[in-house]
């Protein structure tokens, strides 16, 4: 029994069972396993979780970087996009996200923020944005997710939110506020990125 093999029985777990009911005597006997030989490997039901939420970014993680080339617009979208799908990913994927520590994309994230200030955004407004984006996402995620179930089951007269709809007007949004915060405050986003 490998570190990847309890993450990957882990994750199969969370998408069978939900969040609530993941817990180390379930994931042991899933694995056929007693309890403390989970601690081989992970001192803490935490440690599990960190490893589970890194895990199950991986379709993010390993989406292409940013280059010199794209439009800062663009990507900004398209990032958020991809995050949105990979959380959606897993049942329970934003509530397994949400408060997370991105250890080993610390990385990718610094080649993200450098591609916006090199494309024009200014540092502070650049991370601002990447932080209202990532908490505006798992927001979304959060939510849809807690709705997931049949229509049926909603009152009468209730309409069925498009989530899809909804997240790209919101996106949509945070990057014209964006744009316009950079119009206003004399900011100049370089003319080879407006591609």
């Amino acid at each position: 029994m490998t570190r990847e093999t309890v993450v990957t029985e882990a994750l199969d777990l969370l998408d069978e069972v939900g969040l609530e009911a993941v817990s180390t005597r379930r994931l042991a006997k899933r694995l056929g396993v007693e309890q403390p030989s989970l601690y081989y490997h992970f001192r803490t039901k935490k440690d599990l979780l960190a490893a589970m939420a890194e895990a199950a970014m991986a379709p993010h993680a390993g989406a292409p970087l940013p280059s010199p080339a794209d439009d800062w617009r663009e990507w900004f979208l398209d990032n958020s996009r991809s995050f949105r799908r990979t959380l959606l990913r897993r049942r329970d994927g934003a509530r397994l996200h949400a408060g997370s520590t991105p250890t080993g994309d610390l990385d990718r994230i610094r080649h993200k923020m450098t591609f916006l200030v090199t494309s024009g955004v200014p540092e502070k407004e650049a991370q601002m944005a990447m932080l209202a984006a990532g908490r505006y996402t798992v927001g979304c995620v959060l939510e849809e997710q807690a709705e997931a179930g049949p229509e049926e089951d909603l009152p009468a007269g209730v309409p069925v939110l498009d989530h899809e709809a909804a997240f790209e007007a919101g996106l949509a949004l945070i990057l014209g506020g964006l744009t316009q915060h950079i119009a206003t405050t004399g900011s100049t986003v370089h003319p080879e990125r407006q591609r």
